[in-house]
């Protein structure tokens, strides 16, 4: 098949290529820089499919201009689909795919360094190192054993992180809609979210974006949590309210805050912009606290993690033209 890949950086050129040629897929892979979005569709025509990452536009005007242009098949290299407007898809024949799970452990992994360098403050105590600074004012920390975690969302990434933090001597507290045998049986217990807010001095968030999670973290739950809480999202970015958090933040109600994701991100993340001025005024206001600490959607970037996407949308890609269904299809009940 032929495929356009959209918003491609050298390290998807290796994993895809390398993934295309390992599963003898045989695919003819186009890559482009850009993001897809309406004024680049054109890039795809003539193309079979395009794959598409999370930043890339897919609602029903770019989905419309695509299925005009020949794309049977939208190949996302995430687990996340909030972007892609999956009526507008179905309604144009268009097979969604995607990539359910590649390296719960990258994610929860880098939650886990976020609490740490937040708690430990070492990513300030490098810059003060280097600076031949070796006071420790500014930099006490908290034990982690003995202190509550609450996880939103028990999927496998928020098992991998209930699982380390259980191992620092925490108390694991959970929410989520559908309970999860294995994180019980781990030592972890379920909480409706008001007893999770209440009593964690640790949160972390590990669900996907739906109607319903969306904003999920606002005032009302800020409100309801312990003065001094520690907020970590490697999830989405729309999942909090980034208004609100600052509002937390500016009444001492939240201590700490770590995110890997932004609610608007897509005109940020993945480019050096190091020579350029933020124009998103509530970044710029986040990055000026001194207690948040803000990668750029970084989480999942780790060698198993990217050899898992690539390997997996070369495999929903070969299915699909074998088969005409792709190995891991997401459809519009899925936002039920």
């Amino acid at each position: 098949m032929k495929i356009a890949v959209f918003s491609s950086h050298s390290y998807d050129r290796d994993f895809l290529s390398r993934a295309n040629s390992s599963l003898s897929g045989g695919h003819e892979l186009h890559f482009f820089e850009t993001r897809l979005t309406r004024g680049s569709t054109g890039l795809a025509a003539g193309h079979d499919a395009i794959c598409a990452f999370v930043n890339d536009q897919l609602g029903r005007e770019v989905l419309e201009d695509l299925a005009a242009n020949g794309t049977r098949l939208i190949a996302l290299r995430s687990a996340g689909f909030n972007h892609v407007d999956l009526e507008a898809a179905r309604s144009l024949g268009l097979t969604v795919a995607r990539v359910p799970a590649y390296s719960p452990e990258a994610v929860a992994e880098h939650t886990v360094a976020l609490i740490l360098s937040l708690n430990r403050k070492t990513h300030k105590a490098y810059a003060r190192v280097r600076e031949g600074n070796f006071a420790l004012e500014g930099l006490l920390g908290f034990d982690l054993c003995g202190r509550t975690v609450g996880i939103v969302g028990t999927g496998k990434i928020g098992l991998a992180v209930a699982r380390i933090m259980l191992g620092f001597g925490c108390q694991v507290l959970a929410f989520d809609p559908e309970r999860n045998r294995e994180f019980e049986e781990m030592g972890g217990s379920y909480a409706d979210l008001p007893e999770l807010f209440a009593n964690a001095d640790i949160i972390s968030l590990h669900c996907p974006l739906t109607p319903a999670t969306h904003h999920l973290i606002d005032g009302k739950a800020i409100d309801q949590m312990k003065p001094g809480v520690m907020l970590i999202n490697t999830s989405r970015g729309a999942v909090v309210d980034a208004k609100a958090l600052i509002a937390g933040l500016k009444a001492r109600k939240i201590g700490h805050v770590g995110l890997d994701v932004y609610e608007e991100e897509g005109d940020l993340f993945f480019e050096n912009l190091s020579d350029q001025m933020i124009q998103d005024d509530v970044f710029a206001r986040l990055l000026t606290f001194p207690n948040v600490l803000i990668t750029g959607h970084q989480a999942f970037f780790t060698h198993e993690a990217m050899t898992a996407i690539a390997e997996t949308t070369i495999d929903n890609i070969s299915s699909f033209e074998k088969t005409g269904s792709a190995t891991y299809p997401v459809s519009i009940e899925r936002l039920a």
